[in-house]
């Protein structure tokens, strides 16, 4: 089993977004703001991707979650198929430890889904960017 990392969240994860209710409520330690320097937020159809990307200002603003130890591996499972996030890398996500800036001005190793390969090529050749980097504020 990986490290039990907290998430960080940028898309229907969020709190109040349509999938933190079905993932993550009722298996929250806490749930905090932060950000992720660089990287882009991209439009997917109803959810979003965030892909590595090192131009000036670039970040995502989301949330640190930490799960309750006990609920740990049944939320990362769940998060794992949910994000079709596979052991080969092939999958629509991948998942990597990153490190996230907290809302008090620290720094947090977080367990992030990014596109996969093949859609962080696409969205790259046919960029979908949310240039706010705030799910909430895609409008």
């Amino acid at each position: 089993m990986p490290p039990a990392l907290p998430f960080f969240v940028y898309g229907t994860l969020l709190t109040g977004e349509r999938n933190h209710a079905v993932f993550l409520a009722g298996r929250c330690a806490s749930v905090r703001p932060a950000v992720l320097d660089g990287a882009a937020l991209h439009a997917g159809p109803g959810f979003p991707y965030a892909v590595p990307d090192a131009a000036p200002g670039r970040r995502i603003v989301g949330e640190l979650v930490t799960i309750r130890p006990a609920a740990y591996p049944a939320a990362l499972a769940a998060l794992d198929r949910l994000e079709d996030c596979r052991p080969d890398g092939g999958g629509e996500y991948v998942r990597e430890r990153l490190t996230v800036r907290t809302e008090d001005g620290g720094t947090a190793p977080a367990w992030v889904y990014l596109a996969g390969p093949a859609v962080g090529a696409l969205l790259r050749a046919h960029p979908a960017l949310i240039a706010s980097g705030d799910w909430r504020r895609r409008g």
